[in-house]
């Protein structure tokens, strides 16, 4: 059963990270992660243990323009205390300030599209709350159990308005 959001509204975070191009039907999650995870410890500024996976939409996803051939940007990262130490090779993103919608989810990633089905296909429309264009993200905390454990916890974060 799905449960509600917890509505919450945060400040700007400076992400350090790598990100790459792909849509979901050319994946490259797994790769992207495996390549930050070996460059991780390179950040010395992190505000937290936990991890970041971001995906960056162009505006045509606010409108419904969504396919598994749409290209979007996927990032791993940490939120860091200021831009002053960017290790080599890794990029910044920043997450504006806002309004999101906050879901907890557990379970592998082959059985996420039913939590993005309840998402915006039931509790977005029945909500007073409209999607927003600005980054969607889940946040893995430091004892996060791995994307092949059914036990892995993770929250859901889609920004709205």
């Amino acid at each position: 059963m799905m449960h509600p959001p917890e509505i919450k509204i945060i400040p700007e975070k400076i992400i350090i990270g790598l990100y790459e191009v792909m849509s979901l039907s050319e994946d490259k999650t797994r790769l992207l992660w495996k390549k930050f995870g070996s460059q991780r410890k390179e950040i010395t500024n992190a505000l937290c243990d936990g991890s970041y996976s971001i995906q960056v939409y162009d505006e045509g996803f606010v409108r419904g323009e969504f396919s598994h051939t749409t290209l979007f940007d996927k990032w791993a990262g940490i939120e860091v205390k200021n831009m002053v130490e960017v290790p080599k090779g890794m990029e910044i993103l920043i997450i504006p300030a806002g309004k999101w919608a906050v879901f907890q989810y557990q379970g592998i990633p082959s059985a996420f599209y039913k939590m993005a089905q309840y998402i915006y296909e039931d509790w977005l429309p029945n909500s007073k709350y409209q999607l927003d264009h600005r980054p969607h993200f889940e946040y893995m905390d430091s004892d996060y159990l791995g994307p092949m454990n059914p036990e892995a916890r993770e929250e859901v974060w889609i920004p709205i308005k």
